[in-house]
């Protein structure tokens, strides 16, 4: 009997999954538990089993499409089996939409952004103004036009014009090998591995080309910008939802404090001496002194449920990583409990891990108190919204030598400007006043931690 291969709940908070990689393709044998597909959800991307033994019939869902939880994705069946009351019944899929482009052309003169009108005639050479709306930021290159299906138009998955946008492709160069001509993942793949680097270069050249128009295009600088549209992400999508219920929903407040941090900066240097392979950062310290303070201010490592306020017993700290398409928060777990090199190598192994999207959703979700840190990027003071239901995050300024005052005499050292942001419903001033003493003592003389 078929199997049917539906949109699976990967994760907790995953409300849709958008389909990153078949790693079957339609005819292939499949056996229950091999991995089948690859998704992305809202934080990681997870790989998919297989339900059933079999063969892949069908696939209804094509690389870069998304589809909601127990959506029909596929169907597994034996070879000669009727599966056409399964086929009846599933969504069309935006390859078999040969009509819709990824994004339509304004009906005003607005150049279109993945829609070209077939010439009746050979191509000819494109003109400074023609070269500056292509449907992927391409290259100043106008290369050979490649077949398009019988309506004038490029069929391009999402998947696949993110990564030609990103690499420089004129997907006007794409020979399409998907139903009706669909320009997919495996067509633009092939041109970046041909292309190498010259690609991006062209890109680059191009931008140029656009910013120093020709006088014939002073009609065109007055008119609407060009535009594309992409997918968002998953990830994205997420961000925007929980942004909406945390920085609205969620009362904030903010306190900042300034830390004096030449004594951290000494303590790192020293322990990277006895050790190199340790490589210690100010960051690991940060983790490991915050958590010594939320266990001394017990209200602030909480969060506000409804009807009771939940108190955690350990220091569950959640640690921002930025990757491509968003962000992302792995969590060092009883962080009050473990050294400084067992955060250390936890943290460089967990934001690796986030960076390549293979966290598991216990290791991104259910933090008691989050760190964001910008000062790799000079960001001198910020701040940062709360992940609910968490009652606290802190944001993490540059480490930078400045004058200040010490015995009535101008001195220099190395300050650090942090900002915590706190949920009014489970902390009070007062008390994420305390809690900021507390982590600037200590972060201040860190042999504290010690004692």
């Amino acid at each position: 009997m078929a199997t049917q291969v539906i949109m699976p709940k990967l994760s907790p908070t995953m409300e849709e999954g958008q389909l990153s990689r078949w790693l079957k393709k339609e005819g292939d044998k499949v056996s229950m538990g091999e991995p089948l597909a690859e998704i992305d959800t809202d934080k990681a991307t997870m790989e998919m089993q297989a339900l059933g033994n079999g063969v892949l019939r069908k696939i209804f869902i094509q690389e870069g499409e998304s589809a909601p939880l127990g959506q029909l994705i596929a169907i597994i069946g034996e070879p000669d089996e009727d599966i056409s009351s399964f086929t009846n019944q599933a969504p069309a899929s935006a390859a078999a939409k040969a009509d819709a482009p990824v994004a339509d052309a304004p009906a005003e003169a607005d150049a279109p952004i993945v829609e070209k009108k077939e010439e009746a005639e050979e191509p000819k050479p494109a003109k400074p103004a023609e070269t500056e709306t292509p449907a992927s930021g391409n290259g100043s290159h106008t290369p050979a036009p490649a077949a398009q299906p019988a309506s004038g138009r490029l069929i391009v998955s999402p998947l696949a014009a993110r990564m030609a946008a990103e690499s420089g492709i004129d997907l006007r160069s794409v020979n399409g090998s998907g139903p009706g001509g669909r320009i997919i993942k495996r067509d633009v793949e092939g041109l970046i591995t041909q292309q190498g680097s010259a690609a991006p270069t062209a890109a680059k050249k191009q931008t140029q080309l656009r910013a120093v128009p020709s006088p014939g295009q002073k009609s065109a600088i007055n008119a609407p910008s060009a535009y594309r549209d992409e997918p968002a992400s998953e990830m994205r999508r997420t961000i925007a939802k929980r942004l909406v219920t945390s920085l609205g929903p969620v009362p904030h407040f903010f306190l900042t404090t300034e830390i004096e941090m030449d004594r951290a900066a000494e303590m790192r240097s020293g322990i990277n001496a006895l050790d190199p392979g340790l490589k210690i950062s100010i960051n690991d310290i940060i983790i490991k002194v915050a958590a010594a303070a939320l266990l001394q201010h017990p209200q602030v490592n909480a969060s506000y449920q409804d009807k009771v306020v939940r108190y955690y017993e350990h220091a569950d700290i959640g640690v921002a990583v930025a990757i491509e398409e968003g962000l992302i928060t792995p969590i060092v777990r009883a962080a009050d409990q473990k050294s400084l090199s067992e955060i250390a190598n936890e943290v460089r192994e967990l934001a690796g891990r986030a960076r390549e999207r293979k966290l598991k959703p216990e290791e991104f979700i259910g933090a008691t108190f989050s760190i964001s840190n910008l000062g790799m990027f000079g960001i001198d003071e910020f701040t940062a919204v709360i992940n609910p239901p968490e009652g606290a995050i802190l944001a993490i300024g540059a480490m930078s030598p400045k004058p200040v005052v010490r015995d009535n005499e101008i001195v220099v050292r190395q300050m650090m400007r942090v900002t915590m942001s706190c949920d009014h419903r489970v902390i009070d001033g007062a008390t994420g006043a305390k809690f900021l003493q507390t982590f600037k003592k200590i972060l201040e003389n860190p042999l504290f931690l010690v004692v």
